[in-house]
């Protein structure tokens, strides 16, 4: 059975996602949140993930696409050998970046959703985002909604709340939600697996924190 109200989360435990769940939480009736494990150097996220979501009350489950690392282990977050890019390279992305990864988050959230009869997908992705991922593009989203709806002969609908958002932006939305201190205390965005403010100087924490300190200056005036 169809619910046409209801709401499948890419969920990591971080900024982005504990935001877009909140999102959710308010745009839909029923909310759900899948995890991923993709054989990343930190699981703490997975905990971190389903802490969030047991105490926002929303069903939690983890799949694991570990696959992917095997596919390709050139990547700082999958392979400990590789020192993690602190700069995004001028001609090329960051060794943080992941190939494929969205599109197979999105893929199993997809049919995992299919089976619970929920048709509304919603996942974190930016275009403002500091990478330029191209798995977090517009385009690559909208292509990737045909994609499904032609794979599995049904009306997906992708959701971005954070498309067009930089992390100045998110921080702001998540205190409309009125989830700022839970966002600022208790998810997990580090890229070294270190919880809330993080290491502080891994890509992830910078830019975290810029669009802290920039929101915070702007809603102290």
């Amino acid at each position: 059975m169809k619910k046409r109200n209801a709401a499948m989360v890419c969920f990591s435990g971080g900024q982005d996602s504990t935001t877009c769940l909140f999102w959710a939480k308010k745009h839909f009736a029923e909310v759900e949140a899948v995890c991923f494990t993709y054989g990343q150097k930190h699981a703490l996220e997975v905990e971190v993930a389903r802490r969030i979501a047991e105490g926002a009350n929303v069903p939690f489950q983890v799949l694991d696409v570990s696959l992917i690392s095997q596919l390709d282990p050139n990547c700082s977050l999958i392979n400990n050998q590789i020192k993690m890019d602190e700069e995004k390279p001028a001609d090329s992305y960051p060794n943080t970046f992941v190939p494929g990864r969205n599109m197979v988050f999105l893929t199993f959230a997809a049919i995992l959703a299919r089976s619970k009869g929920i048709y509304h997908l919603v996942t974190g992705v930016s275009e403002a985002d500091y990478s330029g991922y191209p798995d977090c593009r517009d385009t690559f989203i909208r292509s990737l909604n045909v994609t499904l709806n032609l794979a599995m002969d049904e009306q997906f609908v992708l959701h971005t709340p954070l498309m067009d958002r930089d992390k100045s932006e998110v921080w702001e939305l998540a205190d409309e939600l009125g989830v700022f201190d839970l966002v600022r205390t208790q998810t997990l965005t580090c890229y070294n697996g270190v919880l809330a403010d993080g290491c502080g100087h891994c890509p992830a924490c910078k830019l975290r924190k810029a669009g802290l300190d920039s929101y915070l200056s702007r809603r102290n005036k």
